[in-house]
């Protein structure tokens, strides 16, 4: 009988099961424990629960990085050797390091399990598909991260306070509207980091970012009118990269990023679907076809394969490339493209 006796454990006693379960486990045991505190709240659904909760119910095998920890870190410190190229790895979700003459930029990194924690005992569980690349206390190089808006994987404080550990001169790049959010959630000093809006730009360890908006639903402002999302154009020497951040389509979007001659466009691709009861982005056809409208010579999609519930395929994304004649790549988790494979 010992085994059932956790299906009636108080709150109160689950949240002090996992927490404690969660300190001492490794990432995937750690998982496996939400998954299984889950099964026990679904059983208990026959005994008095009105509203079923949504659960984890599987444990399927997670999808494994092309490069991964020692891997990776190798592999970027043997791009450095090419330092004619600007050279950038997805990191999984939105999260991109890119690499351009021993300067090193990180876009919107979500390096940990931390939404996957939050979220393991609610209805809307977010379960981990692919595992992570790196530890972020391992990215001792980062000259520059940005944070494109406060959602958590854009803004993830167990990602970005071990970087600033291992970095102390690194700086952060954020929309200046989301100062006071970003100072208060990562326990920096309110002036620390360095803030954008559209049509600003800051030059920052070699890299030129300029702030565009972004659309996560809607263009949203805070009472001075200055945008809570972004994305960046990037500038590194001759090479230009858009990284949108979260956004859908909005009014004027491709004149606004028609400006610049964009080499390589990272848009996400998950799209937005009701049920899943959070903000959206862009989907498959509807990225490719940005890029095809903005000139991109590249567009590599992202926004996808990290959670279970808000995830896409990116078949469609392909499949419109393809007929618009749009370049494109699709990366792996830890994989690296490099500019000399730029087309044309």
């Amino acid at each position: 009988m010992a085994k059932f006796r956790s299906y009636f454990l108080t709150p109160t006693q689950r949240s002090s099961l996992v927490a404690s379960a969660q300190d001492a486990a490794p990432a995937r045991l750690r998982q496996w424990t939400g998954l299984i505190v889950g099964w026990q709240l679904e059983f208990r659904v026959g005994f008095g629960r009105q509203k079923p909760i949504t659960t984890q119910t599987s444990i399927a095998a997670m999808i494994k990085p092309l490069l991964q920890d020692d891997d990776f870190l190798a592999d970027v410190r043997a791009a450095r050797a090419d330092a004619g190229n600007i050279h950038l790895w997805w990191l999984g979700q939105s999260g991109f390091l890119v690499q351009w003459e021993g300067g090193h930029l990180l876009l919107d990194p979500y390096l940990s399990d931390s939404l996957t924690h939050k979220y393991a005992l609610t209805d809307k569980p977010h379960v981990r598909m692919t595992e992570r690349v790196v530890a972020p206390e391992r990215l001792n190089f980062i000259n520059v991260v940005t944070s494109s808006h406060n959602h958590t994987d854009h803004l993830d404080q167990e990602t970005l306070v071990p970087l600033l550990q291992a970095n102390p001169e690194l700086e952060l790049v954020i929309p200046e509207a989301n100062r006071a959010f970003v100072a208060e959630r990562l326990r920096v000093a309110p002036g620390f980091p360095r803030g954008l809006d559209t049509g600003q730009s800051l030059v920052v360890c070699g890299f030129i970012i300029h702030g565009v908006p972004a659309a996560h639903n809607t263009v949203e402002k805070d009472d001075l009118g200055r945008h809570k999302c972004l994305g960046y154009i990037i500038q590194a020497g001759p090479w230009t990269i858009y990284h949108s951040g979260d956004t859908k389509r909005y009014g004027g979007m491709e004149a606004q990023l028609q400006k610049w001659p964009v080499d390589v466009a990272l848009l996400p691709i998950n799209g937005d679907l009701p049920e899943r009861r959070v903000a959206g982005n862009l989907d498959g056809r509807e990225a490719a076809t940005l890029a095809k409208g903005i000139g991109a010579r590249l567009v590599i999609p992202c926004h996808f394969d990290m959670f279970e519930f808000n995830t896409a395929a990116p078949e469609e994304f392909v499949a419109t490339a393809g007929q618009l004649g749009q370049p494109y790549r699709v990366l792996r988790a830890g994989e690296r493209w490099s500019s000399a494979l730029v087309p044309g």
